[in-house]
């Protein structure tokens, strides 16, 4: 593990201690639910919908165990990707809200392994519109998959009146996808009507084939691929940063002529929309189709590290020799 990825696992590691210590003996018990093995099936399965998880409920913590729970998270993320995380809990909060629900934030929280060993660990959060998934071993540090949603997608009202925690997303993408003249256009659009969600949804094993091709990076003028970059760093940046930056240069080292763009649904904003970014080993998509165009979902994943699965085969390769 290089110099940056222990620092950032040291900080996890002593976020996890600091909630660890604000928690009840019972409490510890209910973070700590799941299989040991930490390639467990188990572990894979998860969702963005509304819904209880097995796991410690944020909803009935104190407000110090609330602020250890968050600095869990924060220590998993650069400063602007907490900015989102965090705000798809705001975001939900508002919509609770406005339908009337009120109550306390509603996420799961689970750690896997044991932070002060030698084995891998790692820990995960859960809950309407927020997922996000973490590994640590010795060989590095895993953070897919990763996503962030947001209904409604524009607050309606209140000191936050048209707040879009997804904007730069959906911008990005609409900025690139109106750039494109007719010809290339017509390559990256591949259907008028676009889907109700994203294409992947909670697969365990994200598939690429399930997205379209669309239009590839090495057609584009150069403008245009420096939006299709800035878009794929606006998701890499959510990870602390040694780790995003190890994801771009495995891309740029890969070639981002294996780069590809796709576009489903109308162009001008407010309209339903979808679009996809696809490399060898990742894939981004967002979405902003239900409820008029007014509830967005955004996932990156990973094809290799995806729930720490490389570093996890290695380790268990490495045990067993």
């Amino acid at each position: 593990m290089s110099g940056l990825h222990e620092e950032t696992a040291a900080e996890m590691r002593e976020a996890v201690r600091g909630l660890l210590d604000v928690l009840e003996p019972e409490q510890v018990r209910e973070l700590r639910a799941g299989p040991g093995r930490l390639d467990a099936p188990e572990w894979r399965e998860w969702t963005y919908l509304p819904g209880a998880r097995p796991g410690l409920s944020t909803e009935g913590l104190d407000r110090a165990q609330r602020e250890a729970v968050d600095a869990v998270l924060g220590a998993a993320h650069s400063v602007p990707g907490a900015e989102l995380a965090r705000g798809a809990i705001e975001v939900e909060r508002y919509r609770r809200g406005i339908l009337g629900a009120g109550g306390a934030d509603r996420y799961w929280v689970r750690l896997l392994g044991d932070p002060d060993g030698d084995g891998p660990w790692g820990w995960r959060m859960n809950g309407h519109h927020l997922a996000v998934h973490v590994l640590i071993t010795a060989g590095g540090i895993r953070v897919t998959p990763h996503f962030i949603g947001a209904e409604p997608a524009r607050l309606g009202d209140g000191p936050q009146a048209g707040r879009r925690l997804l904007g730069p997303e959906e911008d990005l993408a609409r900025e690139l996808v109106t750039d494109l003249d007719a010809g290339l256009q017509a390559k990256a659009l591949f259907a008028t009507e676009p889907p109700d969600d994203i294409l992947t949804r909670a697969d365990p094993f994200a598939d690429p084939g399930l997205l379209p091709g669309g239009l590839p990076y090495a057609d584009m003028a150069p403008g245009q691929q420096r939006l299709v970059e800035r878009l794929v760093r606006r998701y890499l940046d959510r990870a602390p940063a040694a780790y995003a930056e190890e994801c771009w240069a495995d891309a740029v080292a890969q070639g981002l002529d294996t780069l590809s763009f796709a576009w489903a649904g109308g162009l001008a904003p407010g309209e339903r929309h979808y679009y996809c970014v696809r490399g060898p080993d990742f894939l981004i998509e967002y979405d902003n189709t239900q409820d008029g165009g007014n509830h967005a979902h955004s996932v990156w994943r990973h094809i290799r590290h995806d729930w720490g699965a490389d570093l996890l085969r290695a380790h268990y390769t490495e045990q067993h020799r």
